[in-house]
Formats: structure tokens, C-alpha cells, sequence
């Protein structure tokens, strides 16, 4: 079960452009996954935002950014995607998550040459993207804190921090679980600190001991390989478990999503615009 799922982060360096909501052309949403449980995500002030099952949201790394999706989450890439952008969201009662590479490093970023060589291991599959020696924690603190620092500053209301599961790859450091637990539930702590709620990218082997650190999770095709029923802690703390499948049909398996109580979509790897929803019962 120790399994990476980086396909979230294909042509990050394609910018989310524009204020302007583009015309949703493909994207398959007729506007029916808008539900009236989408009401009641607003927090008690002083408290974060929790995101609860089944609530409908849309995925979006590439392309113009669609801000006419009837969705009312939207994860978006945290650095393509401007502070104004976040704002058109928040007026349209849209509640936002800051997508970052917490896990590994990503050559076009702007901030990338803030990272010594000496913290880059082998690629993790993608072009341009190297493993973090995640054991340091000094040196990756405070790198990391800017990037959620960012996330704040631009109004989003979460972070989905990616490549959090390097102990179960081909890192080129000898990671263990317990440096992969001490590393995720800092970034946990780093987004908590600045108000901002915080989900779990995959890392299913590590859900039991992190689900009460984390406030949502974020899956890649668990329909797929038989694994979503590893995600039901975070459904039984009343903790949204946001989905996508790309190879699998949806036919196939939005009853079980249903019955899950997952918020789902099917999505093409890319991760524009278009989507297909699996709505959640009532």
C-alpha cells in the first residue's frame, strides 16, 4: 500500500491566469453539485475552517482559472494563483486551499534557489522535481513557513501540501516512518500557526496516527487500487475526504463513493477544468 500518487502536480508551470472567470467550456458540470450542505462551512470566528463529507469542490493546477465552477472548494496551485483571484473566490462564498509541494522540490518555482543542493534527492518521477531530505527540519522550517506565509497572505483558507510520503519512495535518503510523521505534522503545525486548515495528500499507511493533526485529506484514485476504505478515519471524524479518479470510469464507482461519504470527481491527469462530479447523497 506504500504508494506514491504524484499525478496532481503534471504542467504546474502552466500559470492560472486572469481574474475573469473563463467560459467552463469541457467541464461537464451542469451545476447540480451545489448542494445546501455547501451552506454551512463558514467557522465560528476564531476557529479554522473544517471542511465536512461530502462537501463538492473543484480541482484545478493548469490553464485559466474558472472561477464559474459551481463547486464550494476550490483547490488551486498556491503560487500561479493571485491574491485577487483568492478574493473573487471569497466574494462568490467560495472557500480556497493553497496547493504547494511541501515534499519535494520543483525547479521552476520562484523560491527554488533558497534550497541548498545538499537538501535534494533523487527525482520523484516528474521533470524538474527532487525528493526533500525531510529529516532536516531546521533548514526546511523555515523555507516552508514563507510558502505557507504566502498561502495566508493571499487569503486562502487552507493548504494541500503535496509529496508528503517521500519515506515510501526512492527518496535517496534512508527516510522512516517516524521521520515522515515528525515532518508532516510540522507542515500541520506551520499551517495551524497562521490560522489555515491543513489536509493530508495520500500517505494512507500513515492516517491513524495523523488524522487527528490534520484537518481534511486529499486522495488520488483510491477507487482505482482498493484502497478508499483506508481513508474512513478522516469520514469518521467528520473530516472531508476530497477525491479524484482518472482512469477508472465514474459509473464504475460513484456508488461507492456514495456510500463512502466522499467528495469525488473524475478529472483527466492534467487537472484543468474540466470534471465530472460523483454528487454526494443527501
Amino acid at each position: 500500500m506504500k504508494r506514491s500518487f504524484p499525478r496532481g502536480r503534471l504542467l504546474l508551470l502552466v500559470p492560472l491566469l486572469l481574474l475573469a472567470a473563463c467560459t467552463g467550456e469541457g467541464s461537464d458540470d451542469d451545476g447540480s453539485d451545489d448542494g445546501p450542505d455547501d451552506v454551512s462551512l463558514a467557522p465560528a470566528p476564531g476557529e479554522r475552517w473544517q471542511p465536512r463529507p461530502g462537501v463538492t469542490w473543484q480541482w484545478q493546477l493548469t490553464g485559466k482559472l474558472d472561477t464559474s465552477v459551481k463547486a464550494a472548494v476550490y483547490d488551486v496551485d498556491g503560487f500561479n494563483t493571485a491574491k485577487e483571484q483568492v478574493a473573487t473566490l471569497k466574494r462568490a462564498d467560495r472557500r480556497t486551499i493553497c496547493y504547494l509541494s511541501t515534499g519535494a522540490w520543483e525547479d521552476f518555482r520562484p523560491d527554488a534557489a533558497d534550497f541548498p543542493t545538499s537538501l535534494l534527492g533523487e527525482g520523484n518521477g516528474w521533470e524538474g522535481e527532487r525528493w526533500l531530505d525531510i529529516r532536516r527540519l531546521a533548514e526546511l522550517e523555515p523555507l516552508m513557513a514563507k510558502r505557507i506565509d504566502m498561502c495566508r497572505d493571499k487569503g486562502f483558507d487552507a493548504v494541500e501540501p503535496d509529496n508528503m510520503d517521500g519515506y515510501a519512495n526512492k527518496s535517496g535518503f534512508p527516510l522512516t516512518a517516524g521521520d515522515q510523521l515528525r515532518y508532516n505534522r510540522l507542515i500541520a503545525k506551520l499551517a495551524h500557526d497562521r490560522g489555515l486548515s491543513v489536509g493530508l495528500k495520500n500517505d494512507l499507511d500513515q492516517i491513524p496516527q495523523l488524522v487527528g493533526d490534520f484537518d481534511f485529506a486529499v486522495n488520488e484514485e483510491c477507487m482505482d487500487h482498493d484502497e478508499c476504505g483506508l481513508l474512513d478515519p478522516f469520514v469518521k471524524a467528520g473530516k472531508a475526504v476530497f477525491h479524484v479518479e482518472y482512469e477508472s470510469r465514474i459509473g464504475k464507482w460513484c456508488a461507492r463513493s456514495q456510500a463512502a461519504r466522499l467528495s469525488s470527481l473524475q478529472k483527466k491527469t492534467e487537472l484543468g477544468v474540466w470534471r465530472q462530479v460523483c454528487p454526494a447523497k443527501p
